[in-house]
């Protein structure tokens, strides 16, 4: 069976929305913001409410008023491409603003982040007018002939204790490091923190299978693990169940079986209601 694609975007969404966890009132996420057409979207825009508002977190402190993330899963690549890209996502953006130079270039900056640290990236633009600065473990400033404020943030290098989300997002945790996020989420008491959490921990779960069989091992380990999970467990209960539903009513048309006929076994072998059936015919 094919194995279900790993949402890292969602999970990075997730995980910036707890990095920014002290400021996050004072700031607008937009995931996957359009820009004119569906297939041209920035992963993440972050917007201050109030410009003078500092951000507590590193990886904030680059930050102007609008700011335009894009996220490198583990297993996409960061090139000279990726990096002209996303400065033509911060133009068009500053382009769509309401009226004629509505959103200033001097408020808008990017961030571009990946696990691994970009070599080949840095060494091109070390070639080409451009410094590559290091502003903070993990996070490096580009300067120089750019058009827009600059950092790639290599969450691999990050540190673990102030952005443990953001390097939960790997397929190469050790058994401590999900032991960590977990221990961090338990001890979380907003609602709120705890789904942001449980997104992020699903991803670490499903890219670290190995590490999580042997986790589950430990009781207590084994019901928070399950706690987490089973939201996703029931959705695929739900969709197995949907499918198998609709394979049956292809199955029975396939004999010939009428639409009542077939409404009447669906009924009594599925428990659906006489309402829920219209969607399966």
């Amino acid at each position: 069976m094919k194995e279900p694609k790993i949402q890292w975007h969602s999970a990075f969404v997730s995980a910036m929305g707890l990095d920014f966890e002290e400021n996050r009132a004072d700031l607008i996420f937009e995931k996957e913001y359009n820009l004119n057409t569906k297939p041209l979207a920035i992963d993440l825009l972050v917007i201050k409410k109030e410009t003078s508002v500092q951000i507590a977190s590193e990886i904030g402190k680059l930050f102007k008023g609008h700011n335009i993330m894009e996220y490198k899963s583990p297993e996409d690549h960061l090139d000279i491409d990726t990096f002209y890209k996303t400065l033509a996502y911060a133009c068009l953006y500053k382009s769509y603003g309401k009226t004629v130079d509505a959103i200033k270039a001097e408020d808008i900056t990017i961030s571009i982040l990946r696990e691994a640290k970009p070599i080949e990236l840095f060494n091109y633009l070390e070639g080409h007018e451009c410094k590559v600065r290091k502003a903070y473990g993990g996070i490096y400033y580009v300067e120089g002939k750019t058009w827009f404020p600059t950092q790639i943030v290599v969450t691999g290098e990050l540190d673990q204790d102030a952005h443990i989300w953001l390097k939960g997002l790997s397929g190469n945790l050790e058994k401590g490091d999900i032991q960590k996020m977990m221990a961090e989420r338990n001890h979380m008491t907003e609602k709120a923190d705890r789904e942001l959490a449980d997104s992020v921990l699903e991803v670490s779960i499903s890219a670290n299978r190995k590490i999580v069989e042997e986790l589950i091992g430990d009781e207590s380990m084994y019901e928070a693990l399950m706690e987490i999970m089973e939201p996703r467990i029931k959705q695929k209960i739900v969709e197995e169940r949907k499918k198998g539903i609709q394979i049956t009513v292809k199955s029975l048309r396939d004999f010939g079986i009428g639409e009542e006929d077939i409404k009447k076994v669906i009924i009594k072998n599925y428990g659906i209601s006489e309402g829920d059936v219209k969607e399966y015919l």
